[in-house]
């Protein structure tokens, strides 16, 4: 049951932007508005919003912090201190203690602090968020809404690193990503195509700047690409996905490297951007495919690697009823979906090239025993109903 007359701000940091989007519940829950602060920390920042109100206009943000008290200034402007029924936000880590989405207290706070070790890409941001807004409107509801938590009860056999066994006392394991995502669109499937599709054997591919998949069964996540942290599984646009570990000590007897630098190297200087040397944008490199080697590498590698762990996938769950693409290349890029799916017939994978070519909800072709769907994906308002689900238990 959704609380009456609500007003639901959703917040989602990343380490150089701050995404969000206010709802007002009701049947059925409306979004107002979204907006985003891009590109903290450099020139040319923006701050745009779209929805009830239109504007984009560019501000100095050298970091977060001028970032968060913009936004909080806009919002108190806007609609006054008391406007908001509660804030829920996306922390990317739960660690192995947070599973559910939960009030955020000074308790919290400070376990979040512990986890920062474990994704210090996102953690420290995400808690100065908390806390920015625990200043500003001390009486306001926070709520945090775990990127991990859909993946929290991994069977053993995937949850497990092959590492010394104590480090497994110290919460290093496989946790997945991307579970705010793949909680909305296993809702979404079973609202388009049945409780019983949802509850198949489903291959999730949240295919964007970040990139990871998951394997489904009965609802559940039995397995995912990314592990202790979010570089791991797929190359990414900046991010390596999984590598030789033995690099790293090469790497540190060749160049001298140190764990910060090479930490730094697979987040912000692999995966698309590394191999191609031009671009992290998908879209740059199917422009420049025909005429750029790298760019056309780049793509290929991206491509053939999605379909591994899909291959892979579908030996963990034992044959495959439905795939589904979503994030900013799985949803809009039709030549990198085709690309993935060649070869697959073997599993029952077999496109509909105009329904693919126009991004159609459907894909697959009618003879194809695996559905393939193109499913929007709406992180934000997985948040809101979180929120909701908080603020009235059933």
């Amino acid at each position: 049951m959704k609380p009456s007359g609500a007003r639901i701000l959703t917040i989602n940091g990343g380490s150089s932007s701050i995404k969000f989007a206010l709802f007002e519940t009701g049947e059925p829950m409306r979004r107002a508005l979204d907006g985003s602060i891009e590109r903290i920390g450099l020139p040319n920042a923006t701050f745009a919003v779209k929805g009830s109100e239109n504007f984009s206009r560019s501000l100095a943000v050298p970091n977060h912090t001028v970032a968060v008290n913009v936004l909080m200034d806009w919002l108190e402007l806007r609609s006054g201190r008391d406007a908001l029924t509660a804030v829920g936000h996306r922390v990317v880590h739960g660690g192995p203690k947070y599973s559910e989405p939960q009030r955020i207290t000074a308790e919290m706070v400070e376990e979040l602090r512990r986890l920062s070790a474990f994704d210090p890409e996102h953690l420290p941001e995400e808690i100065l968020l908390t806390e920015a807004f625990q200043h500003r409107f001390p009486d306001l509801t926070q709520v945090a809404c775990f990127d991990t938590a859909f993946h929290h009860d991994l069977p053993p056999v995937a949850r497990l690193l092959p590492i010394p066994r104590r480090y497994e006392a110290q919460g290093v394991r496989r946790y997945g990503f991307h579970g705010l995502s793949y909680a909305f669109l296993i809702e979404e499937l079973a609202r388009l195509d049945g409780a019983a599709a949802a509850h198949g054997r489903v291959i999730l591919a949240h295919l964007g700047n970040g990139a990871s998949l998951a394997a489904v069964r009965d609802g559940k996540s039995v397995d995912t690409s990314m592990s202790f942290t979010p570089t791991a599984g797929l190359p990414m646009s900046t991010r390596s996905g999984d590598l030789d570990p033995g690099l790293v000590w090469y790497l540190s007897r060749t160049e001298k490297m140190s764990a910060e630098q090479f930490n730094r190297m697979v987040n912000f200087k692999s995966g698309l951007l590394g191999i191609s040397e031009t671009s992290s944008d998908m879209r740059d490199l199917l422009d420049r495919e025909t005429h750029d080697l790298r760019a056309a590498e780049a793509v290929a590698l991206f491509c053939y690697q999605v379909k591994k762990w899909i291959g892979a996938f579908a030996a963990a769950l034992g044959g495959l009823d439905t795939l589904v693409f979503a994030g900013g290349i799985g949803e809009r890029a039709p030549t990198v979906r085709a690309r993935i799916c060649d070869g697959l017939g073997f599993l029952g994978i077999e496109l509909e090239d105009r329904c693919n070519a126009a991004n159609e909800g459907v894909i697959s072709a009618a003879d194809g025993r695996v559905a393939v769907r193109v499913i929007h994906t709406d992180e934000e308002l997985m948040i809101a109903k979180l929120v909701c689900g908080v603020l009235s238990p059933a």
